[in-house]
């Protein structure tokens, strides 16, 4: 590929800027446990993606402390400590919320776990702070004020930088916010959402909770599990190990982020594949270009999260960050292609049935 570097964006209504594509890691390690659905990256893999996208312009990396149950982060932490890396340079995002021990205590947003947390995740990414410290999924069982004094808590004592959230809906974001602002707290800057052209239920209101709040939208699976990336066409053959094989094979355990065949086969689907390979001609840029430069087109994304198992792929994905524009008209007939029609049910952004495993209810 042309070499190019990535621009980058303020997040949100901070002073912190990220990188237009924010790089992912749920693929570093081993897998989630009870979603095992594709092969994962081995350390020397993760290390060199993650050399490559700082070679692109990328500074900007998430994780989980759930992701490959703590691998991730350690890989990262290894990763960030050799040949001399400054830590400044690079802006690093966790979550907390997913049971990581085996005991009442262990998982959640009470404050008990919150604290314990943080420590571990620090310890694993040998690090003194997060820069990006996220709830993962929203915690009913907890008293919001809890949650919110303990994340201040944390960024006052300067072991993390910013807060912000991950798969919550408009009026719990709103919570957020309000609630910061009447005790004083710093305010939250972020929100880590599914979003594609595939899965728009996010637009119908959060969205203007994040645009009249200055919060800025991260988007999560921004090609829904594989189905925006070019692969899949009328006549592809599925692959089983791919995750769209897998969400068809596992309709128990696959969420609404993981999409099975039946889902989107269909003729509106494959219009919309057909619209974005042309206008990608256009522009001689693929399918997963397009799907990716359409989400950086919106004013409230601040930065996409992708996530990739090789380099080839990460260099893709990276070049919708470097600096080209989709025009005005073809936004709206991307947008027009597909209707915002993707709901989620009860007050998690997973299927209750995933979330079951956990035992919330």
């Amino acid at each position: 590929m042309s070499e190019g570097k990535l621009g980058y964006r303020f997040l949100g209504n901070s002073g912190l800027k990220v990188s237009e594509i924010c790089l992912g890691t749920l693929t570093f390690g081993s897998p989630i446990q009870g979603l095992g659905i594709c092969a994962q990256c081995t350390k020397d893999e993760s290390f060199a993606i993650l050399d490559r996208f700082v070679e692109m312009g990328g500074n900007f990396i998430d994780t989980a402390d759930i992701y490959g149950q703590g691998d991730s982060e350690e890989i990262l932490g290894q990763w960030l400590n050799r040949n001399g890396r400054k830590r400044e340079q690079f802006v690093i995002a966790t979550k907390v919320w997913v049971q990581m021990s085996d005991h009442p205590n262990g998982m959640g947003l009470s404050r008990a776990h919150i604290m314990q947390a943080v420590e571990d995740s620090l310890r694993r990414l040998q690090t003194s702070y997060i820069d990006l410290y996220q709830i993962h999924i929203w915690d009913a069982a907890v008293p919001l004020e809890e949650t919110l004094s303990t994340m201040n808590d944390l960024v006052r004592s300067g072991k993390v930088r910013y807060a912000g959230a991950s798969n919550v809906f408009a009026w719990q974001m709103q919570k957020i916010v309000d609630i910061c602002k009447a005790k004083g707290y710093d305010p939250w800057i972020s929100l880590q959402q599914q979003y594609s052209l595939l899965t728009r239920h996010s637009e119908l209101e959060i969205f203007d909770v994040c645009q009249n709040e200055g919060i800025g939208v991260m988007p999560w699976s921004p090609l829904k599990g594989g189905w925006l990336s070019g692969k899949i066409r009328r006549d592809t053959v599925l692959d089983p190990s791919s995750r769209v094989g897998w969400a068809s094979a596992e309709k128990g355990r696959a969420n609404e982020a993981y999409a099975g065949y039946e889902e989107f086969a269909n003729e509106k689907t494959w219009k919309l594949l057909d619209l974005m390979e042309s206008i990608g001609k256009k522009h001689d840029k693929s399918i997963a270009q397009i799907a990716l430069r359409w989400l950086l087109e919106k004013d409230t994304v601040s930065s996409v999260v992708i996530g990739v198992k090789s380099i080839s792929q990460l260099e893709d994905n990276c070049v919708a960050g470097m600096g080209w524009r989709l025009t005005g008209d073809e936004v709206c007939l991307l947008l027009d292609s597909v209707d915002c029609d993707r709901f989620c049910a009860g007050n998690h952004r997973y299927g209750d049935e995933l979330l079951s495993t956990y035992e919330v209810y």
